[in-house]
């Protein structure tokens, strides 16, 4: 029996009205799964970017067999902005099979928030064949990327990568810094725990109070 808001939400969802659809995606979270994703799929080629945008969160909510295909697909959108939400969304889904097309995003995408995304969701995945790109991206030239790829690297324990990073120690960006102590704490090696014994007497606070917690994961407090 469908769910009694579904013909309600579908009502919604072709409103000439985007404010309309964009809470029809919303409350589509809440229904099962079965009712929600064609009408999230219906979304996803809205005519305005931020319905679609909607409707890529709200499929992370309902993953199926067709989760990983339809985001996929969407790493090859004209907007950035889809991409950008694609690749995030990828990560979220939890599926290794997504590690290939990040690493394609990541390489080949010409726009930084794309590539930041994607960087980002490779974390999220916890996968060591993303080691490899992830340490190429320590070298880009925007400070956001590099985050995003220290950030990643700390999260797939990437103990080979400890001597790459470090060269970040005494980067002028703080929030370099801060990333940097954030991820050491998954890396437990005597050269981690130097370089956060260092980082914790940093001059920005907020550098030096993620050091601190850094350290106390790493002792297991």
């Amino acid at each position: 029996m469908p769910h009694p808001q579904l013909q309600e939400l579908t009502s919604k969802l072709n409103s000439g009205n985007t404010r309309d659809r964009i809470l029809a995606l919303v409350a589509l979270r809440n229904l099962p799964t079965p009712d929600a994703v064609p009408l999230i799929k219906q979304g996803l080629y809205d005519d305005d970017l931020p319905v679609r945008s909607m409707a890529i969160r709200s499929l992370v909510s309902h993953s199926t067999a067709e989760s990983l295909p339809l985001l996929v697909r969407l790493l090859e959108d004209p907007a950035y902005e889809i991409r950008a939400g694609a690749a995030g969304a990828l990560g979220q889904l939890g599926d290794d099979r997504a590690v290939q097309p990040l690493t394609r995003a990541f390489l080949e995408d010409t726009d930084w928030l794309v590539r930041f995304s994607a960087a980002v969701s490779l974390g999220n995945l916890q996968d060591p064949r993303a080691y490899q790109v992830l340490l190429q991206a320590l070298n880009h030239p925007e400070g956001i990327i590099q985050q995003a790829a220290i950030a990643a690297l700390g999260e797939i324990k990437a103990i080979d990568a400890i001597d790459a990073l470090l060269q970040f120690v005494q980067s002028e960006d703080w929030m370099v810094r801060q990333c940097l102590a954030t991820a050491l704490g998954h890396l437990s090696s005597q050269k981690s725990r130097s370089a956060l014994n260092y980082l914790a007497k940093d001059d920005h606070p907020q550098v030096a109070s993620a050091a601190t917690t850094a350290l106390a994961q790493l002792h297991g407090v």
